[in-house]
């Protein structure tokens, strides 16, 4: 797999604590952004699939909607 380099700006307080934490979890500040990525991207693929696979679902599903025998006002009444 081919491996790109990104430069990114932080402000020195945000660094500081950032390389506190990877420190505290023994690891690099590198590898923590990383993961961070990688199980963004993940999520992000996972839920486009899902969104066209309801989509694909709906166009697909045979239901039907039986008449409305309810009223907002009906709903509401206490």
């Amino acid at each position: 797999m081919l491996v790109k380099n990104v430069t990114l700006a932080l402000n020195e307080k945000t660094l500081r604590e950032a390389r506190r934490i990877a420190a505290g979890r023994s690891t690099s500040l590198n590898a923590m952004i990383r993961e961070f990525l990688e199980d963004l991207t993940r999520r992000e693929s996972g839920a486009a699939q899902a969104r066209r696979r309801i989509v694909e679902m709906c166009r697909e599903s045979r239901a039907e909607v039986g008449p409305r025998e309810w009223s907002r006002n009906g709903l509401h009444e206490r």
